[in-house]
């Protein structure tokens, strides 16, 4: 994180050739080009491996940039002014002359966008006179980064610049959830829904899985650390790599315990920096211990499940 002005220069100069780089969020890392170039956006999805139906999140540094490409609402208002810059994003109506690529939607009508809270992509957004198109820095169906390490060990040499701004605090994607009709939640991420609930004063409709419309991160497998994992498991399996929740008992070599005492926002912190860890160290399979579906444990056990579709 040395040299942070110099970097962000970097990253901007690398941007503007419509390159790919990787930056740094408060959710997890994104793999981030010009929304408005289709060269830059290609890029993405093909260093993604990422299907060509599966659109693509908007980063934006502020409101006004917002208004140039998409439609606006009092929903949006209520919770952006609540919850934005952070881990929540918007699926809005785009306008008929926005400059975003059709790449990027899959020539929808409708853009999923975003505030980042990092210091850094949001120095680097305000430098910008375009968004940023940034997916999750990882190839399609895998764990996401929360690293710089992550991203070159996934990348190596095939990105350009890694924007490094340490560990991601949320360590989980971004909730999305639509507004371009009645509000509903597309995906459980860093911002509980009960707290969207809550302001709107509705109680909003879950909508996890794809029908036809597809968006961001509702894939049926997704976030797998590539080998086989098991749900809800009390005694694992000799040799198995065994997620728990916080320490107890006798110390055993393949126990990871993904917090100190319980505490499911740093479960959530370190639960794909773990899954990547375990995968380094060659295990063949993962048992993770039952995780309460409550609060940020709803998107930890949404993300787990997902990952858990995985057969080799």
């Amino acid at each position: 994180m040395k040299n942070n002005l110099s970097n962000i220069k970097k990253a901007k100069i690398i941007l503007d050739k419509h390159d790919c780089i990787a930056i740094p969020t408060e959710t997890v890392y994104g793999l981030a080009a010009n929304a408005y170039s289709n060269n830059a956006v290609k890029k993405i999805f093909k260093l993604k491996k990422r299907p060509k139906h599966n659109p693509l999140i908007v980063h934006y540094s502020n409101l006004g940039d917002l208004k140039k490409d998409c439609h606006i609402n009092d929903n949006f208002l209520k919770i952006f002014k609540k919850f934005s810059p952070g881990p929540i994003t918007y699926i809005l109506n785009l306008k008929k002359n926005s400059k975003i690529s059709k790449l990027v939607t899959n020539k929808k009508k409708t853009l999923a966008v975003r505030f980042p809270k990092h210091t850094l992509t949001k120095k680097l957004l305000n430098l910008l006179n375009y968004p940023l198109a940034a997916p999750s820095a990882n190839i399609s169906s895998r764990v996401s980064c929360v690293c710089s390490k992550d991203v070159k060990n996934e990348f190596g040499n095939k990105i350009k610049f890694v924007l490094d701004g340490g560990r991601s605090l949320i360590g989980l994607e971004s909730t999305i959830i639509s507004l371009t009709g009645k509000p509903k939640i597309l995906r459980l991420g860093g911002l509980e829904p009960s707290k969207i609930n809550k302001l709107l004063k509705k109680n909003l409709k879950l909508k996890l899985i794809a029908s036809k419309n597809f968006f961001p991160g509702q894939m049926k497998l997704h976030y797998s650390p590539g080998i086989p994992l098991r749900l809800n498991v009390s005694k694992p399996k000799n040799n198995e790599a065994y997620l728990l929740l916080k320490k107890k008992g006798k110390y055993n070599k393949n126990f990871y315990y993904l917090s100190n005492k319980g505490n499911l926002k740093e479960v959530a912190k370190n639960l794909y920096y773990t899954l990547r860890k375990i995968k380094k160290l060659k295990f063949k399979s993962i048992a993770v211990e039952k995780i309460k579906n409550q609060g940020i444990g709803k998107t930890i056990n949404d993300r787990l499940l997902r990952a858990s579709k995985y057969h080799g």
